[in-house]
């Protein structure tokens, strides 16, 4: 894990958060739509001032909502952003879906971060990874330290919490936005990408956050399109009306069956095995 020489890990303030992104020289924070890269890019700012670019991947597996949040939290903190295009599916491997398609991802899209940041020519890479993204095996943060990412909320020992209550206080406008993944994380594993399908997801997704569901997932396997939503909303979505427009409006997109989790929203790892 890329923690700074001498630090050791050990919990930092604010304030030494900033001064050591500051004596690290100009940055490149990697700004996705979530809250944690809003920190970051926050505690940047006050550090680096204009020599902070901020950069947002563009492609097949990241939602346009996801674009647009980080887009105005770089306008809320007066950023210059830049979109980089960076395209997984171009990758054999992420499209056939198996154990390492984050791996995959996020090596693609660190490389295109990277080139972006040699171009404006900074001196450290920085992402929103914090103390609860660590534990089980994380691909996708194997990746971004082996392409030289610095994790700054890590190195201050911060959790989802202390995120978001700084984020509240820094006036962030994604403060208390859900956690979301990449539309590849609805895919069963072992079954094949494609950026058909992927359009297809964030359709159907779009459809419930229309409706105003704000933490919202359908995961597809086999053809069929599982809904889930945050367990607030669960019950209204089942009632008959609002569930059988939704359902019908989803399976006309390409789903062969659509069905309601009756549990509401749960992360991966919550998920049962299915074997």
């Amino acid at each position: 894990m890329n923690v700074p020489e001498g630090l050791g890990g050990r919990p930092l303030t604010e304030a030494e958060i900033i001064h050591e992104i500051r004596s690290r020289g100009p940055a490149l924070v990697a700004l996705s739509g979530g809250v944690d890269s809003a920190v970051v890019a926050a505690l940047a700012r006050s550090a680096l001032g204009d020599a902070l670019v901020a950069a947002t991947v563009v492609s097949g597996s990241v939602s346009s909502r996801e674009v647009a949040s980080a887009r105005d939290v770089a306008d809320r903190l007066g950023l210059r952003h830049l979109e980089v295009g960076a395209e997984p599916l171009e990758d054999l491997q992420y499209r056939a879906n198996g154990p390492d398609r984050c791996f995959r991802c996020r090596s693609v899209e660190s490389r295109a971060l990277r080139e972006a940041g040699e171009s404006a020519r900074v001196a450290q890479y920085l992402d929103g990874i914090h103390r609860d993204d660590l534990g089980d095996d994380r691909p996708g943060i194997r990746a971004m330290d082996a392409a030289g990412f610095l994790h700054p909320l890590l190195w201050a020992g911060w959790g989802k919490i202390a995120v978001r209550r700084y984020a509240q206080a820094a006036g962030l406008p994604n403060w208390d936005r859900p956690s979301n993944a990449c539309l590849a994380s609805r895919v069963a594993r072992g079954e094949e990408i494609s950026g058909a399908l992927l359009e297809r997801i964030e359709r159907a997704e779009g459809i419930l956050y229309d409706r105003g569901f704000r933490q919202v997932r359908v995961r597809v396997r086999g053809g069929t399109a599982r809904i889930e939503v945050d367990r607030e909303g669960t019950p209204r979505l089942l009632e008959g009306e609002l569930r059988e427009e939704v359902t019908a409006r989803i399976r006309a997109l390409g789903f062969t069956d659509v069905t309601i989790d009756p549990n509401g929203y749960r992360s991966r790892e919550q998920l049962p095995v299915v074997r």
